[in-house]
């Protein structure tokens, strides 16, 4: 799991960007296509310290409420203005609430939601911030605990890089019942498209990526970021007194793989003459599994060169690496990597000068989750879904996202199989309060065995459901429908229960399904057929 990145409220000015923009973010800003700075909570735009414009989260998130935050720095400054507001959201355990962003499909984008609690004591009877998941697209992505930070009065930022398998990516919290009895929350959310060249070695067809370190080694500063990352990635100081070195010489790094910005290849750690430089990076222990790795080399002398070799926790990583003052980048898209971890630069004894390092990169890789089938995905969660949901009114405030998943983060109502084929196939909307009309979509949700919308306020007519040959109950009863029962009805091979009774349907009861073998019907009272059909 990737752990938080934990800014200090009084380099939150300094050190947090965060913001929402309506529409791909304007060219001046630096970022491509379809780009997202979210203030959650937010009731107008704010402006950064660096002209970023920050927009309120409330187009792109149905659920959840504003609140704000009035906790001045000391010695009268403000609150970061992306933390003084948050949007919260209710607590109920196994709903996911969703904010749903048009972007370009088949691009990967950063993901940084961060979240500001506000700053709590460990003696005081101040409840602690609640513990919740974070979920994109079907994809169980970390557990947020921010109670550390809060603690110590700090923000917490998680990062991850995940694909656009679609024209919409969702971003949801998700209440959890295993963790604490209070709602999720957010603060921000940066959402921005990567370049082609960037991490594009990594699957992202079967995986994405969770930031576990990003650092700019030999630097005593503030972290490094957008404008100078084009991106807005936050390369974290790595101060050593000892080993630190930095230079002026500019490196071009618009070649590089993952194009990091110049000014990281400007501080170093350098060896010791004929000693090797070993760093414990990252500061963290890891679990045992695989990682995405990136280290940056530029040398720190114009027109000259040295030559050293590359080993993590005492495996050779990269033998007789040249590095010249052009600069230039290794990486390893899966090395397994297990507690705490050693880079270690030797000296290549052919070589004049000692080994180097000015910047790395640490990703954890985790599985995308599977999906719901495409056939109910096009319905629930694309077009027709659309279509269906601008037909009822009232509808749940996490309906958004997958529709089944992940694993219990199904919609309120709705019940998955996940088999080979993940599938809708059962629809339990009774007593939620809707209005409006059935949608003819339902018809493609293929695998249904059970429908269910009794006891609310629908009206119109009954959809054909002939091609839903697997249904076995439906339940229409105590609504407001009208017109006729369809034949097509009775064409439901293996239909068992049909209750439509106290509506206001008119006609003949269709001949077919009063003569059905083994269906159990109720079509009175409340309709007006002629003639009266019995029960």
């Amino acid at each position: 799991m990737p752990p938080p990145l934990s800014l200090s409220l009084l380099a939150a000015a300094a050190a947090l960007l965060l913001v929402l923009l309506a529409a791909p973010l304007a060219a001046a800003q630096g970022f491509r296509g379809f780009s997202y700075l979210l203030d959650c909570g937010a009731s107008s735009p704010t402006t950064d310290s660096r002209g970023l414009r920050w927009l309120p989260d409330a187009a792109y998130v149905s659920a959840g409420a504003p609140r704000a935050l009035t906790l001045p720095l000391p010695g009268g400054g403000l609150l970061d203005p992306t933390l003084a507001t948050l949007r919260a959201f209710p607590h109920r355990p196994g709903a996911k609430f969703c904010y749903e962003l048009p972007v370009d499909r088949n691009r990967r984008y950063l993901l940084r939601p961060t979240f500001f609690y506000g700053a709590i004591s460990a003696s005081a009877a101040s409840p602690l911030p609640p513990v919740f998941d974070l979920i994109v697209d079907g994809t169980f992505w970390t557990a947020v605990n921010t109670t550390d930070d809060a603690l110590a009065g700090a923000a917490s930022s998680y990062e991850g890089v995940f694909p656009a398998s679609g024209r919409n990516m969702s971003f949801c919290l998700g209440v959890n019942p295993d963790y604490t009895d209070a709602g999720p929350f957010i603060s921000s959310l940066q959402v921005i498209q990567l370049d082609d060249k960037v991490y594009n070695a990594t699957n992202f067809t079967t995986s994405a990526m969770g930031l576990i370190a990003r650092t700019k080694f030999g630097s005593a500063g503030n972290v490094e970021r957008y404008p100078d990352d084009s991106f807005d990635r936050y390369w974290q100081p790595f101060p050593d007194s000892k080993h630190a070195l930095s230079s002026t010489h500019n490196v071009t790094s618009a070649e590089f793989w993952n194009l990091p910005p110049p000014d990281v290849f400007n501080t170093a750690l350098v060896a010791e003459q004929d000693a090797p430089l070993v760093l414990q990076w990252p500061p963290m222990p890891l679990q045992n599994d695989s990682y995405y790795v990136a280290l940056y080399f530029a040398d720190t002398v114009p027109e000259s060169s040295r030559t050293f070799d590359v080993y993590i926790n005492d495996y050779l990583f990269y033998k007789g690496l040249n590095v010249t003052s052009a600069g230039l980048s290794i990486f390893a898209t899966q090395w397994t990597l297990s507690g705490l971890t050693r880079v270690i630069l030797t000296h290549d004894s052919a070589s004049a000068l000692p080994p180097l390092i000015n910047a790395g990169e640490v990703f954890g890789l985790f599985s995308l989750g599977r999906l719901t089938h495409p056939r109910d995905v096009e319905c629930f969660s694309a077009l027709a879904l659309e279509n269906m949901k601008k037909s009822l009114q009232n509808i749940p405030d996490d309906w958004n996202g997958d529709p089944c998943m992940p694993t219990g983060y199904a919609w309120s109502g709705v019940t998955c199989d996940e088999g080979p084929r993940i599938r809708v196939i059962s629809l339990n909307f009774s007593s939620m309060g809707l209005s409006g009309s059935l949608s003819p979509d339902i018809a493609k949700l293929t695998a249904l065995t059970n429908i269910s919308f009794a006891n609310n306020s629908l009206s119109g007519r009954i959809p054909n459901l002939s091609n839903l040959s697997r249904l076995q109950r439906l339940h229409l009863q105590d609504n407001k429908l009208t017109g006729t029962v369809p034949q097509t009805l009775g064409t439901i091979t293996v239909l068992s229960e049909l209750f439509l009774q106290n509506n206001g349907l008119s006609g003949e009861v269709p001949e077919n399904l009063l003569r059905k073998p083994g269906l159990t019907y109720k079509f009175l009272p409340g309709n007006q057929f002629s003639p009266k059909p019995p029960g």
